[in-house]
């Protein structure tokens, strides 16, 4: 084998395994980025049902505008590039407003019922879900860094 074909054979390596340790970091990393956001989002809104109510709204709310957003991206080849980016920052600031007032939307979701299940979710909360979240989200903080209060 002469060098300059080692040379490639050892650089096409290198390109393949940067490219497969890539792969491996940014589920990690994302998973981090995730948890770093909700984290804040957890403290900002009191650490509580209506922190975590607001996370979920928001994300859901955001995975429909990207739908909708995913089937306008032929406006951007159509020279509305500008357009599009203004109105995903728009369509991301209604769903900030619209996470906002989520506990609405769970009361209407079907009267009495929803502010029925609203209340059972804000005990049961309390009582089931706020230690394991609390457990997640701030594993490995010091202690005046992890307390929301």
């Amino acid at each position: 084998m002469d060098p300059d074909s080692e040379t490639k054979a050892r650089g096409s390596r290198s390109i393949s395994q940067l490219i497969g340790d890539r792969a491996r970091v940014l589920p990690e990393k994302s998973h981090g980025w995730f948890r770093d956001w909700f984290r804040k989002v957890w403290k900002v809104r009191g650490g509580g049902l209506y922190a975590l109510g607001f996370a979920l709204s928001f994300v859901y709310f955001e995975i429909g505008s990207l739908g909708d957003d995913i089937l306008g991206i032929g406006s951007l080849f159509n020279g509305q590039a500008v357009e599009f980016v203004i109105q995903f920052l728009i369509d991301s600031f209604q769903n900030t407003l619209k996470a906002f007032i989520w506990p609405l939307y769970v009361v209407q979701l079907a009267p009495p019922w929803g502010a029925i299940g609203l209340g059972l979710l804000y005990v049961g909360f309390a009582k089931y879900l706020k230690r394991p979240i609390e457990r997640w989200l701030f594993r490995g903080m010091p202690a005046e860094d992890a307390d929301p209060q």
